[in-house]
């Protein structure tokens, strides 16, 4: 069973920066395609970034430029490094993945990944 445990939420002041990390366990596909979410009360689950096993990476309008995705397969490990963080950033902000017997995008993470409870990020101005 694939379980996905995020961290490295918390609050911070605009223009500070936070590091998430996602732990994949019983997901096999290290690398394969796994990405970051965000929701903020009242609204819809959007993407944020994510990437696939030839390193590609795809990030959000929003976020380009200060946000940066990264992982460590050795470890089963998804990070975003938030740089340069607004009050807008704040959400609560999900990991996914999917395994490869499904396209790797942001869409399909959306409608078919395995999620993870989430890690809190509040920005304050």
């Amino acid at each position: 069973q694939v379980q996905l445990v995020e961290s490295g939420g918390g609050s911070v002041q605009a223009g500070g920066s936070l590091r998430l990390s996602c732990v994949a366990s019983g997901y096999p596909y290290t690398g394969y395609c796994m990405g970051w979410f965000r929701q903020a009360p009242g609204k819809e689950r959007e993407e944020v970034a994510y990437m696939n096993n030839d390193g590609g990476a795809s990030a959000a309008d929003s976020v380009k430029g200060r946000f940066t995705i990264s992982q460590d397969n050795g470890k089963n490990t998804l990070y975003l490094q938030m740089n340069s963080l607004k009050p807008e950033d704040t959400a609560m902000y999900y990991c996914a993945a999917v395994t490869p017997l499904i396209y790797c995008s942001g869409a399909n993470l959306l409608r078919f990944g395995f999620w993870g409870q989430g890690t809190q990020v509040t920005v304050s101005s």
